[in-house]
């Protein structure tokens, strides 16, 4: 998301946290009347363009997201209309943005039970738990299975030993995936953690744990790299020869020997 779109997001999330602040635990019912007002943007693109039209007032359009919302939380219908008010690059923007302030109520109700870090510590286990688990990945982006059935799929893989907050990020991701890979979308709910800590997260492949000395170091590296404290996320991988496979958001640096040698492979091909 960028230009006028990033903008109104970033707007939105202003005048949404203090509301999530005071909802404290209880946020997580905001994020589930959002995540419904998702589903009908997605299965509606009149509906969509409609919202989204900078030619079409802010009221007509409020009003159709209060009839939409009909029985939410006025915290809700009002971020509702506080969004369709605004302006988007895309229509698809929109829903985007909604999903966004969904995600961020699920983690702020996390974060006022002190539960954030555990959230956190979960989606990062149940993400390298899928790692070797090709089949079982995409059954849950797989589109002719129902939604509720690959919500269920990640019931019996959590099985009811995670916090409420995880369950809920989990079911969500395989449930409506919009476009994205499961995993991505467990990625992306990392990177809104650390947005709500002000830092980034990166992950960190290799063969051999890292020593402490390592760690520090590498977290002073990519902190100077990118402006803000970084979490390092580490993931130990034996067929890893040697070197580091670190990917923060979307960007990858891969200096493992592996890929050194693909690398090599490719410009002997060419």
């Amino acid at each position: 998301m960028r230009g006028t779109s990033r903008a109104s997001l970033d707007a939105a999330e202003g005048r949404f946290e203090p509301v999530l602040g005071a909802a404290g635990a209880k946020a997580s019912v905001l994020g589930e009347q959002l995540f419904a007002l998702v589903d009908a943007l997605d299965h509606s693109g009149s509906l969509r363009r409609t919202l989204a039209d900078p030619s079409i007032p802010a009221a007509p359009k409020g009003a159709v997201v209060a009839q939409l919302l009909t029985g939410a939380e006025p915290a809700v219908v009002e971020a509702a209309q506080g969004l369709v008010a605004s302006r988007w690059s895309e229509d698809r923007d929109l829903a985007d943005a909604v999903e966004h302030l969904a995600f961020h109520a699920l983690l702020a109700s996390a974060n006022a039970r002190g539960e954030l870090d555990r959230v956190e510590d979960e989606l990062f286990r149940l993400t390298r738990a899928l790692v070797g688990q090709r089949e079982v990945r995409q059954t849950l982006f797989d589109d002719k299975i129902p939604g509720d059935a690959r919500a269920s799929l990640v019931d019996r893989i959590l099985a009811d030993r995670t916090d409420p907050a995880t369950a809920a990020i989990a079911r969500r991701a395989a449930s409506a995936p919009r476009g994205r890979r499961y995993v991505a979308t467990l990625g992306h709910i990392a990177d809104l953690i650390a947005e709500r800590r002000s830092r980034q997260v990166a992950t960190v492949t290799s063969a051999a744990p890292l020593t402490t000395a390592q760690r520090d170091r590498l977290a002073s590296i990519l902190e100077r790299a990118y402006g803000r404290a970084v979490q390092i996320n580490e993931v130990n991988d034996s067929q890893v020869l040697g070197g580091l496979r670190i990917q923060v958001g979307p960007n990858v640096v891969d200096s493992t020997v592996l890929a050194r040698l693909a690398d090599a492979r490719r410009r002997v091909a060419s």
